[in-house]
């Protein structure tokens, strides 16, 4: 009975020892989790958590001087029915519209230009130079430019003869204004991101297709597109996450005005936090949101086959 109990480990080890395949897989396993461990453990505490956090805050009633009030789902029924909220999303999603079209569009476009004329490493520096900027930065230099008296773009449109814009203190320019704001600062990204797709295409299908007679626009629809398609799916999940998201050109240059037609989403946040202390009321519309770019990423995924590549 010793004996059997002693030569249990010995067994144990020995099965293991006679499937090297498996033994493989278990070292590369634990190697594998140890490298992300420092990331799992700064996703934990800097996202996790506070998403946790922020569900959990979203069913009180807290103003961050008393302890919190737990209301249930009270906050999510007054935000289904808050005329503002629905006026911030439209705006949010008007913004969105503006944005990322002409910012993939342009970029792509950058992209091919920079693939078929020039491979410059000096010439993609300046076009992701806009992107090293801040969005502090980038919204105090427009700030500045924009400005309807001293702004160098309201001179420039004097020389043409254009009328002088309020471009910022319009509602029907605002949002417009801003958006072309971070299309300046975002697009030279978004074509580096496409030149490197680019290059990931084999240049002997641009061979055969111009063998076989094939125009440039024939060329670019039908291997050029399909086969950037990867790339494509991640430029505008992130894309459409970060402008659903933005708060900092607004709060440098409108601060959600005129009359709130730049109060975008993320902006209401923060006043009715900050500005209202209705913590609660702003962990509800966080979470909300939340759900909805995870549903908008689902459907973008779906619709764009990510998990799929014409190379294969």
């Amino acid at each position: 009975m010793v004996a059997a109990e002693l030569s249990r480990p010995a067994a144990a080890g020995g099965w293991l020892q006679r499937r090297p395949k498996l033994r493989a897989a278990l070292q590369r396993n634990v190697t594998g989790w140890l490298f992300i461990l420092p990331a799992l453990i700064g996703f934990g505490i800097f996202y996790l958590y506070p998403t946790l956090r922020a569900v959990e805050i979203s069913l009180t009633d807290w103003n961050l001087m008393r302890a919190p009030k737990f209301i249930g789902f009270d906050n999510y029924v007054k935000l289904a029915q808050d005329p503002r909220f629905w006026q911030s999303a439209r705006i949010t999603i008007a913004y969105v519209l503006y944005n990322i079209p002409l910012q993939t569009v342009l970029g792509l476009a950058l992209a091919v230009m920079m693939d078929r004329l020039s491979k410059s490493v000096a010439l993609r520096a300046v076009v992701i130079a806009p992107y090293l900027l801040s969005n502090v930065i980038a919204a105090l230099i427009w700030l500045w430019l924009l400005d309807p008296l001293l702004g160098m773009t309201n001179a420039f449109l004097g020389l043409i003869g254009v009328p002088r814009q309020s471009f910022l203190a319009t509602s029907d320019l605002a949002i417009m204004s801003i958006a072309g704001i971070n299309i300046w600062r975002h697009v030279g990204l978004t074509a580096l991101l496409f030149y490197a797709g680019l290059q990931a295409i084999p240049r002997s299908l641009y061979e055969a297709a111009r063998l076989e007679g094939a125009g440039e626009w024939v060329v670019f629809r039908r291997i050029t597109l399909p086969l950037l398609r990867p790339v494509l799916v991640f430029v505008l999940v992130t894309s459409v996450i970060g402008s659903f998201q933005v708060f900092d050109t607004i709060a440098v240059t409108t601060q959600g005005g005129p009359a709130n037609s730049t109060s975008a989403i993320i902006w209401y946040v923060y006043e009715s936090a900050f500005r209202f202390s209705k913590m609660g009321y702003a962990s509800a519309m966080s979470v909300a949101l939340f759900a909805v770019l995870i549903l908008i990423t689902i459907l973008q995924m779906r619709a764009l086959r990510a998990g799929s590549s014409d190379l294969e």
